[in-house]
């Protein structure tokens, strides 16, 4: 049976810090073009029914860093937008692929490719998730000199995908999170049940965010419109307002304080310019370092 990475659950502690520990060979190997062609031979499918920047490019570029070969695909591209079921559809790519990278919508479609894959499946966003983001994301902050057992972290903004795969690597590695949002846009109390399920989860959700970000290590936000809501965008860029990161809210944290950002950042938005652009961001480093860390994820999955 091939191992999946559909959900940050589907990981241990040990896998993190192991796909954590081979990430940083990777970069340093990248930075000094020392070839590291360890899926070589392999075929790699990538179905994005989602745009994506970032992340289609990363893995784009990984996988040929690994000497395997990518082939990206949308909807447009597959009978699936045509109607072909998405078993028939796992079935029949998994006959010629080595792993397959998936962007979609509803956690259920890539479960279900899953289901019928003969190959490992890995989730590169769903609406319930984002799992290689943020384990990306942890490797930047082990980069910036931070004890991931000792990290506290403050999330600002919309209960989304990117919080939801927080809240499970805060259950697997122990660190502090305290989310402060408005009410209504909370996380899914049914996602933090199942990551309950899984062991003892300590989580603060509240609406101030000055009070919650005082001793955090980390500020952590994302945009206030994910794709698909774009009908709801009136209503929310008026109920986060007052939950803007900015430069006024920046100066209530500790002058260490790292900011972090997925992107695309709607500037002026969730962020401001002097936040994004200032000495206490490492966003273009999260951005980078999704090259990497996507590497050592493919290589422990697929390899």
């Amino acid at each position: 049976m091939p191992k999946h990475f559909l959900s940050i659950l589907d990981l241990s502690r040990a896998d993190i810090e192991s796909i954590l520990d081979r990430a940083s060979i990777l970069k340093f190997e990248k930075q000094r073009r020392i070839k590291h062609e360890t899926l070589s031979g392999s075929s790699i499918g990538i179905i994005f029914e989602k745009v994506s920047t970032r992340t289609r490019v990363s893995f784009e570029v990984g996988i040929h860093d690994l000497g395997a070969y990518p082939l990206y695909m949308n909807s447009d591209d597959l009978q699936l937008g045509r109607g072909e079921t998405i078993a028939d559809t796992a079935r029949v790519l998994s006959s010629y692929l080595d792993g397959v990278i998936i962007r979609t919508y509803e956690q259920s479609r890539i479960e279900e490719f899953a289901l019928y894959s003969s190959v490992p499946v890995v989730n590169a966003l769903t609406n319930d998730e984002h799992p290689t983001q943020i384990v990306s994301d942890l490797f930047t902050i082990r980069e910036n000199g931070i004890d991931l057992d000792k990290l506290k972290i403050t999330y600002i903004g919309d209960g989304n995908n990117i919080l939801n795969s927080l809240i499970g690597a805060s259950l697997l590695l122990g660190f502090e999170l305290s989310i402060a949002c408005p009410k209504g846009y909370h996380p899914s109390s049914e996602f933090i049940k199942k990551v309950k399920n899984n062991g003892k989860l300590d989580l603060v959700i509240g609406d101030d965010p000055v009070s919650l970000i005082k001793s955090a290590d980390v500020i952590y936000t994302d945009v206030w419109v994910s794709m698909g809501q774009e009908d709801e965008r009136k209503e929310r860029l008026k109920r986060f307002k007052p939950f803007q990161l900015d430069g006024k809210l920046l100066k209530k944290a500790k002058k260490d304080v790292l900011v972090m950002h997925c992107l695309p950042a709607h500037r002026g938005e969730e962020i401001t310019d002097s936040v994004v652009d200032g000495k206490n961001s490492i966003v273009f480093e999260q951005a980078e370092n999704k090259l990497h860390v996507g590497k050592a994820i493919l290589e422990h999955f697929i390899k």
